[in-house]
């Protein structure tokens, strides 16, 4: 029995966000797709489901592909359970993801060590939670140190690295995920 169904992906909020970011009005869509103003409003407010030779109409007025528009989607369903896996205790550094799916929002966990020397960068928002164990983080020149139920939070851009301090920590890592324009590009 799985905790999971595949749903019907409402594609209203990917057709939004790709007309808002080559900022053009409803009109120009429709003009350039040959739908009415109407029917691409109920698409973006998912009232309507387009069939799939609008859905391609659409698409090349928004200049990407159906199949983008379909993977940028929301699922319709809310709600998907990650269930813990059942692993042995080893010495060995584990990640893994805590939400499936292409969605707005990406955590993972990550147990024991981490590759300390390696820098990071997120375009977007993130938080790092300490939920067992003890780490240092090093941002914007600074050292944190932080133990079981801190936090750190860091916005897009700011680049840093983490090592675990005390073997078997867990560190979850929530960010906005990348495929999404949260925060524009911040001036260096």
């Amino acid at each position: 029995m799985g905790d999971h169904k595949e749903q019907p992906l409402r594609v209203g909020a990917a057709v939004r966000r790709r007309r808002r970011a080559l900022e053009l009005t409803l009109a120009v869509v429709a003009e350039r797709s040959g739908l009415s103003v109407p029917f691409l409003s109920q698409v973006e407010n998912d009232r309507a489901r387009p069939s799939r030779s609008s859905l391609e109409k659409l698409a090349d007025a928004l200049r990407t592909t159906a199949v983008e528009l379909l993977a940028a989607a929301d699922p319709a369903c809310s709600v998907d359970v990650v269930r813990a896996e059942a692993t042995e205790s080893t010495p060995e550094p584990r990640t893994r993801s805590l939400v499936r799916g292409h969605h707005q929002m990406h955590a993972s966990e990550f147990t024991g060590d981490h590759e300390a020397g390696r820098e990071i960068q997120y375009r977007n928002d993130q938080l790092l939670y300490v939920a067992d164990g003890a780490v240092e983080i090093e941002a914007e020149g600074r050292a944190y140190r932080l133990g079981r139920g801190d936090t750190l939070y860091l916005t897009g851009g700011v680049r840093h690295r983490w090592r675990a301090t005390v073997p078997e920590t867990r560190v979850v890592v929530v960010a906005v995920a990348e495929h999404i324009e949260a925060v524009q590009d911040r001036p260096r």
